[in-house]
Formats: structure tokens, sequence, C-alpha cells
């Protein structure tokens, strides 16, 4: 019987296969991907032949890890997705987002989608990410959704990740002005997560974009929702962070996004609510700008040196219109 990698018809499918058997932000396969290309990375994995760049030990460890996963309906899920209409996206495709490639070989093997991959053509300094706290405050909330409007009406996509808290709340803000949002997903663009977000994310599906690197059918995990962190800063210009407790997720994206040398951004709030402790920890450590207003973050956006376009801002210095919350608001709903 044929190999999985002699069932493969091209880069793509095996990008696709490639993903269901490696876990995101393996920078181990990313290595052997970007030197050798999808097909051969498949037939390495199944054979003993020597790995490029792997010492024979690790080359042996990388078999063992993977190999297991390889099978002959590999190849057919792969088909099956592309017949449902679920699309994917790779690097020599025209609407893959030239900005994750800053991530090297933490980059994304594919992303699978469902909507609107032209949102992903524009350069990476018409996005922004909009991240924080699942278990965000009223002020927090308002925060998010005035600023994802208000950069919607400037023509600027709001990325964020579909969760509850401040990811949502950017969502709907910016669905509020008719604007554009895309929901990177720590699952299959096919499984709603959290459920409680299934009109949201199928929303998004229909008008904007659902994006993930992992394959239909895949469930979300710790693991891939840290991996999703770097896709959050690596798809934008700029991080915003209106809320995050210290040890959130969204404060590794921010490094992330800081690390790549993106704008990040980070917004003020009570001193006494542990998810303004991010925010303010970003702002003192100087890896953020202190936003308070929709142009701070335009300002984050139009200063990088792939900034030359011509937009048409009606609202270039909104203010959010937020009110700060008193001590007996409770935060919002949490995963």
């Amino acid at each position: 019987m044929a190999s999985i990698a002699e069932q493969v018809t091209g880069e793509r499918m095996a990008r696709m296969v490639l993903s269901m058997i490696a876990e995101p932000d393996d920078q181990a396969t990313g290595r052997v991907l970007a030197q050798v290309g999808g097909v051969e990375t498949l037939a390495l994995i199944g054979n003993n032949e020597p790995i490029p760049g792997m010492a024979r030990a690790e080359a042996m460890v990388r078999r063992e890890h993977l190999a297991p996963h390889l099978h002959q309906g590999l190849a057919a899920r792969a088909v099956e997705a592309e017949e449902r209409g679920i699309g994917t996206l790779i690097p020599a495709d025209p609407a893959w987002p030239a900005g994750v490639n800053d991530l090297g070989v933490r980059g994304p093997y594919v992303l699978w989608t469902r909507g609107a991959t032209s949102l992903l053509t524009s350069p990476f300094r018409e996005r922004v990410t909009v991240t924080g706290a699942r278990a965000a405050t009223a002020y927090g909330m308002e925060v998010a959704s005035d600023l994802a409007g208000n950069l919607a009406n400037d023509e600027r996509v709001i990325v964020a990740g579909g969760a509850f808290g401040i990811e949502g709340a950017a969502h709907w803000g910016a669905l509020a002005r008719g604007g554009h949002t895309v929901a990177v997903l720590a699952g299959g663009v096919d499984r709603a997560y959290p459920s409680a977000h299934r009109e949201l994310l199928e929303r998004i599906g229909d008008v904007g974009l659902l994006v993930s690197e992992l394959p239909p059918g895949a469930a979300p995990s710790r693991q891939r929702f840290v991996a999703r962190g770097r896709l959050l800063a690596g798809l934008s210009g700029v991080t915003v962070i209106p809320e995050a407790s210290l040890r959130a997720g969204a404060m590794r994206t921010a490094a992330h996004a800081h690390a790549l040398g993106r704008g990040v951004g980070a917004v003020l709030g009570p001193v006494t609510s542990v998810t303004s402790d991010g925010p303010h920890d970003l702002i003192k450590r100087g890896i953020t700008s202190m936003v308070t207003t929709t142009s701070d973050v335009t300002v984050l956006l139009d200063s990088g040196p792939e900034a030359s376009r011509n937009l048409s801002r009606s609202e270039p210095g909104a203010e959010f219109t937020c009110r700060r919350p008193s001590s007996s608001e409770e935060p919002g709903r949490s995963i």
C-alpha cells in the first residue's frame, strides 16, 4: 500500500495532513518544513532517511512522536474537508498573510479558513488584534467594544480569539459598526468554542473570517490556546490589551507582538482591579504605549514602515465612551 507521502497530491494536501499529526508551534517540524517542504517532510517522518538539520537521536525522537499518527485515512480527511467548503491557505497563496512569515520556523504549516480570506490580503498594519481578560469587567468590555467599533469604522480589521470577555466584546463591537473581524480559533473552524459563542462565531464565519492552524474537528487545549497567541500577534500590525491579569494568555500575546517589532497598546484601568494589572505592568516596563483614544492605536499602526496607504477616517480621534466601573461591579463570565 502506498505511504501517506505518496498519497498526498501536492504541497497543500501535505501541509493539511501535517497539521493533523503535529501540534502548532512545533519548531523542530517547522525547521524541516522550511527546508524541504510539506511532501518531503511527511516522507521523512515515515522512513529512516536522515532529517536535514537534525542529529540522528533527535530524528528518532521526532519519528517516535509523529509517525504513530500517520495513517491511510489522513489524505481522505483532507479531501473531505475541502468538499465541505472549508478552505486552506499555504504560503504560496496570494491570500496568505505575510505577517505570519515573521514567525519563522514557528509559523503555521497551513491555515484552515471559513469565510472571507480577502481580509488577510491587506497589509498587516491594517489589522488590529484586541485580546485580554475572559473574566473582564464592565469597564474592559466597553473599552474593547468601543475601540473595535471605532477602528472598524476607520476601515481597520479587528482580529481576536472569539473568547468570552474582551475578545467577544471586540468582535461584537466591530460587527455592530458593519466592520470586518477575524476570529483566530484554538480548535477547528467547524467547532464553536466556547459553545455559548456559537451565534457570534457563526456570524463571523458568514460575514468575516474564521481561521485556525488546527484541522476541522480538532478540540481546543491549553497548549493550543498558548500557541494561538503568536498568531494573534503575527496577523496584525498592533496588539491592544484593554484588560488582563498578570498571568493571562494575553500577556504572552503582547510579548510575541513586541518581539516581532509590532506596536503594542495597553489601556489604563482602575488600580483596584486585577484585570488592569497586566496593562499597567506592560506600560511600566515600557513594552506598550498607553492607549486612551482610537487615534492612539491609529498612530501605532501608521508609524510603521509599511503604513503608506490612504484610508477614509471619519472618526480619527474618537474617545472611548466607556465609564469607569464602581467597586461593586462584578467581572464578566470566564471560560
